[in-house]
């Protein structure tokens, strides 16, 4: 987006935004005057879970907001509402209308070259995503969380060259983000009721049809990347975001501008193609996607583009110029567990589907299931160096009573068998 598009965009925000606080303001007045008396002061908002996140309400007043009377300052309410994330721990908060409509047409786009893959549920919701008030009834407002993940673990670089070790995607060393996020999110809410009364909202972290990073980018948190991925100065891209979808009218942010310039390092960084183009990613042929996403057998010509990455993949971030001194996550939650920064691959195939469960509890690994993770594994040893080691651990499972996972033993076999072939070939001359 251009700088004046930038500022034209920042600007129908503000009007939006404007316009919201006169209609809810005006109705205010108007209820008041119908019913005559009501409770002030404070209410606590009421909690229940709905689909992909938390919602606030407390009937149709909490939807109006409590005190529009005497209304707070939307401008020192938005200060202190950062102040309140940054006590939280989040690492840094912005705020954005909820007009997405010029992301729409990007969208719909994506999702018609069939970029999405299997991931139906893009494509099921649409232009759901670019919609906020469709998702949360009433919203004008957005407001957008980030936290730093990148952990105190081997170097990621080291893990990617030896290929007898299984390379993690750094943000799933530790434990699921998304419950902290979450409740961080949550926790903000409730300071912000405490402020205003009761409010409408809904808090997301990677749990329903939301343009993330579009809602970040608009709100200054950072630019978007030429691999898609959010970008910030202080931050580089590791961390990871939530919203409060909200009906309080608070002044947006403006967007920074980006700095990227000419560098187009991640584009061929990445193993398999994936980024397409500056800003256009190709979901299918993305590790993150094949490794988590897709749920059936990975393509043979893609297999060994994967290398000995079992889930996830960071290349596109380890070569990315702002994060060559991002800071590490100071949250005990995101710090590495069982060692998983530095392991042998046929160590983790050889663990049980019990060992998989207790090991992976409150992991995000834990979402794909002990099937797909053997799958994964199944590649990268395919990929390893011809061994005894590898080679036995491919054994004792090609019988796995998931043809799933047999299938794909059985190509990291003939993989193995066509090295040794060749290598024989070459020593006979």
């Amino acid at each position: 987006m251009t700088q004046c598009a930038e500022q034209s965009a920042h600007q129908r925000g503000l009007a939006a935004a404007q316009i919201a606080f006169e209609k809810y303001r005006q109705t205010g007045h108007q209820r008041r005057r119908q019913r005559g008396t009501e409770r002030q002061g404070s209410r606590l908002v009421d909690q229940r879970e709905g689909q992909g996140g938390i919602i606030g309400s407390d009937s149709l007043d909490a939807r109006l907001c409590m005190h529009l009377e005497d209304p707070p300052d939307w401008n020192e309410l938005a200060g202190r509402i950062k102040a309140w994330g940054r006590e939280l721990g989040l690492s840094a908060i912005g705020i954005a209308t909820s007009d997405l409509g010029a992301a729409e047409a990007g969208l719909v786009a994506w999702l018609g070259a069939g970029y999405n893959g299997e991931m139906d549920y893009m494509a099921r919701h649409g232009v759901k995503r670019a919609r906020p008030a469709e998702l949360q009834p009433g919203t004008v407002s957005v407001i957008t969380a980030r936290i730093g993940y990148w952990p105190d673990a081997v170097n990621a670089d080291e893990i990617l060259a030896d290929k007898t070790l299984a390379y993690v995607s750094r943000y799933a060393l530790g434990r699921d983000y998304h419950k902290l996020l979450r409740n961080r999110l949550q926790k903000l809410a409730q300071r912000i009721a405490g402020e205003t009364g009761a409010f409408a909202y809904r808090v997301f972290a990677d749990s329903a049809p939301v343009l993330e990073v579009e809602l970040a980018a608009r709100s200054g948190l950072g630019w978007r990347g030429k691999h898609t991925l959010l970008l910030s100065r202080d931050a580089g891209s590791t961390f990871f975001l939530g919203e409060i979808y909200t009906n309080l009218p608070l002044p947006p942010d403006a967007p920074v501008s980006s700095h990227c310039g000419s560098c187009q390092a991640c584009i061929p960084a990445c193993p398999t193609g994936a980024i397409v183009g500056p800003y256009r990613l190709d979901a299918r042929r993305c590790i993150s996607y094949l490794t988590i996403e897709l749920k059936g057998s990975i393509p043979p010509e893609l297999r060994p583009l994967i290398g000995n990455r079992v889930y996830g993949c960071d290349d596109c971030q380890l070569v990315c110029p702002w994060n060559r001194d991002v800071a590490q996550t100071r949250e005990d939650d995101f710090a590495v567990r069982h060692g998983l920064d530095h392991i042998r691959l046929s160590e983790l195939f050889a663990w049980s589907e019990e060992d998989f469960k207790i090991k992976m509890a409150g992991s995000a690994i834990h979402r794909i299931g002990f099937e797909r993770w053997s799958r994964n594994l199944a590649v990268a040893l395919g990929n390893a160096p011809t061994t005894p080691e590898v080679l036995a651990a491919l054994a004792a499972r090609s019988q796995d009573a998931s043809a799933l996972v047999r299938e794909h033993v059985a190509w990291a076999l003939g993989r193995h068998d066509a090295a040794t072939d060749c290598r024989e070939g070459a020593e006979s001359l």
